[in-house]
């Protein structure tokens, strides 16, 4: 190495010269030709962007369009078929009310005295009152139809209470004569305009002649009413005595809201209308098309329309819930949703027009094409001055990186050395690269001392996160190992449970899925006769589910304490958690209060699995009882409850869905099938063993597969009341 005038050849100085000087002849030599070809490349690549991400953003806002209609169609149609349902529901059973009250007069006539039924009473008009209608010949004074008539009349109180507690609109009881009593608020329109009582032909009304063809329960189409002209749906049923037909009940539900619901719907793109189970079009707002509603003679079937799509979805909507289906019908693309009226056969249908929900796609598309315009015009501006800048630049880069190379190529070389051997040195508990000023150049050795610096205390710094990270993960197992600890301790844990009470039985189970879980059981005496057995289901996992279950149980154990039947208890703990209920969050729940003196069990269902019952040397069999509504899903819901007795001997197993959907390595879930089979593996086992041999067949079919959800179970043997 030669040195001249503080210039070493032949050294690192020099080499750093060297390679800025051909550096820079390098860049000169192809800045020109490759800064055109990058910037056109570039601007292709951005239209292309532009073009994928437009495909992108139309197939996205598609989608979404899809999942909310999917969401928002198929829940709403199936609440209205639910709802309606409910309505059917409760006039079936009004009627079936009035038939057993009615077969329980004729078999027992000798109990019940003649009672007087008299003909239609024009001031009584707007309150609900019992009248005599005959057919036209009826002689009121043969004595077997006075005896008759002496004897329905008994139904009065009956029919009059009824009428004012049932969700109907009119109920009655014809005889074979060609009598009938009815109960409504219209009397005024019985007669005819001379003032007398018109006579009604029996016989010939739809409703008679269809529960006598049917031999049963029967729902005619809708008609109009005969004395008011109002929409309704009649139902009806023949009553038997002694083999022979003596009656026919029933009972008339005015349809005027659901009207005026399906009207209100009167939108050229979203509307509603109901189908009855002959594919007739019953109700819709449309006043052209096939989805119009039409007379008894002009009603065509949609399923004989000649639209294959539209005839199976049709075909589909009457016998179960369909998902969202996108059918051409009437010159436009639909979607629709059904859900069937279960009750009497027919189906609620939802539909939307699809250009409605492909309105914002292309008004998205559209808005993308004008910024991507203008953006593109930015982008070739913004690279036409850059260009331009970037060349003067590197002419003035290229004349002071010459004259620096000299001064900075000698500056470098001395705090590289001193780095080199420091970070060599670096090592074992000696982790920190310190500052020192030989670094402070005020130029990238600066920046690479400091990056090590700053590197080095980072780097205890992370060790120290490391260790406080440890012990705050230790901290968090300790504290959910405690709540796992104090969740056990809420629920009845302590085996046997009643040790100074013979009458029955009991064990219970609850294995969460992870360290806590949203299920629970209880079990407690609400005075010395009544026993009060709850399991439940919150939805969700984990520590959220937990708080929901612990106060839920609370809640639900203090109504019970207040002496409520099932389903008051029900319904006073969904008021109670739905008054704040921000989470949003809900629980199923099975309830039943057992009279420990006479074995009656009284039970309610808020949306939980079917309990298995099984009799005195039976087997257990799954009892599908009706469900309500779960609790803290909405407020203002009621709640049924039923009786069943149990003998001594009878035990009653109940569960949460975490048993039947335990799931296999396979994706296979275990079912109730299996669950009854392990149940009456042992029947006659004592509730604790029952309990194992369930839990048994779960691990053994599951095997080594994850648990996702928590498993409960209860299970309470009835030994009959004490001696």
């Amino acid at each position: 190495m030669r040195k001249y005038k503080n210039i070493t050849f032949g050294g690192i100085q020099q080499k750093i010269f060297n390679l800025v000087l051909i550096m820079l002849v390098l860049v000169m030599a192809t800045y020109s030709g490759s800064i055109v070809y990058q910037m056109n490349r570039l601007t292709g690549i951005v239209s292309d962007t532009n073009e994928k991400q437009k495909g992108a953003i139309t197939a996205i806002s598609q989608q979404t369009m899809d999942a909310v209609i999917a969401g928002s169609l198929g829940s709403r149609t199936q609440m209205q078929a639910y709802i309606a349902n409910d309505l059917f529901s409760d006039t079936a059973d009004a009627v079936g009310t009035l038939g057993e009250y009615t077969r329980m007069l004729f078999e027992n006539p000798e109990r019940y005295p003649a009672r007087e039924a008299a003909l239609p009473n024009a001031a009584l008009d707007g309150t609900g009152s019992v009248q005599l209608l005959t057919e036209a010949g009826v002689d009121l004074n043969d004595p077997a139809i006075a005896e008759k008539i002496g004897l329905i009349g008994n139904l009065s109180d009956h029919m009059l209470s009824l009428y004012a507690h049932a969700e109907v609109d009119s109920c009655y009881v014809a005889l074979p004569e060609g009598v009938m009593l009815l109960v409504d608020d219209h009397a005024s329109s019985k007669f005819d305009e001379n003032g007398q009582v018109i006579s009604i032909p029996i016989h010939e009304r739809d409703w008679y002649k269809g529960a006598m063809e049917e031999g049963g329960l029967y729902f005619t189409d809708i008609v109009s009413d005969v004395f008011t002209g109002q929409y309704c749906v009649m139902c009806a049923m023949p009553i038997y005595a002694g083999g022979e037909i003596v009656a026919v009940a029933g009972a008339d539900l005015f349809l005027d809201n659901m009207e005026v619901y399906v009207n209100n719907m009167d939108e050229s793109d979203v509307f509603v209308c109901i189908v009855n189970e002959k594919g007739h079009v019953v109700f819709s707002p449309r006043k052209s098309g096939i989805f119009q509603v039409k007379g008894d003679g002009e009603a065509e079937d949609l399923r004989t329309v000649g639209n294959e799509a539209l005839s199976a979805f049709i075909s589909e909507a009457l016998t179960q819930n369909t998902d969202v289906k996108l059918v051409e019908a009437d010159g436009a693309s639909w979607y629709m949703t059904g859900a069937p009226i279960g009750t009497v056969g027919w189906t609620i249908i939802n539909m939307v027009d699809k250009g409605l929900t492909d309105q914002p796609t292309l008004m998205m598309a559209a808005q993308y094409d004008d910024i991507s315009e203008q953006a593109v015009s930015s982008f070739e501006d913004g690279i036409s001055h850059a260009r331009t800048w970037m060349t003067v630049m590197l002419l003035i880069v290229t004349v002071l990186a010459l004259v620096g190379a000299l001064t900075v190529s000698k500056r470098i070389v001395k705090p590289l050395e001193t780095m080199t051997q420091r970070v060599i040195s670096l090592g074992g508990e000696d982790l920190q690269f310190m500052m020192e000023d030989t670094y402070r150049t005020g130029d990238e050795i600066e920046a690479l001392a400091e990056s090590f610096a700053t590197l080095s205390a980072r780097t205890l710094e992370y060790v120290d996160q490391v260790r406080k990270v440890t012990a705050e993960k230790e901290r968090i197992g300790a504290e959910l190992s405690l709540a796992t600890q104090i969740q056990a301790s809420m629920l009845p844990h302590i085996f046997p449970a009643f040790p100074e009470r013979s009458e029955f039985d009991i064990f219970a189970s609850m294995d969460p899925a992870k360290e806590v879980g949203g299920d629970f059981y209880d079990y407690f005496l609400i005075d010395d006769d009544h026993l009060c057995m709850v399991i439940a289901d919150v939805s969700g996992k984990g520590v959220p589910a937990a708080l929901f279950m612990m106060a839920s149980k609370i809640i639900l154990q203090s109504v019970a304490m207040m002496g409520l039947s099932p389903a008051g208890i029900l319904q006073r703990t969904n008021e109670a958690i739905c008054s704040n209920n921000e989470a949003q969050m809900f629980v199923t729940v099975w309830l039943g209060i057992l009279e420990l003196s006479t074995g009656k069990l009284t039970a309610a269902n808020a949306g939980h699995e079917f309990p298995a019952i099984r009799k005195p040397n039976g087997d257990f069999e799954l009892f599908k009882d009706k469900h309500g509504f779960v609790i803290g899903g909405m407020d203002g819901v009621r709640y049924k409850e039923y009786e069943l007795q149990l003998e001594p001997g009878s035990k009653l197993f109940v569960y949460t869905d975490g048993v039947a959907e335990a799931t296999s390595a396979e994706k296979e879930l275990f079912g109730t099938e299996r669950m009854v089979e392990a149940l009456n593996a042992d029947p006659q086992a004592a509730p604790q063993e029952i309990l194992k041999n369930v839990r048994a067949s779960v691990d053994g079919f599951v095997k080594e597969a994850e648990q996702f959800d928590d498993l409960t179970m209860l299970c309470m043997e009835y030994k009959g009341p004490t001696q």
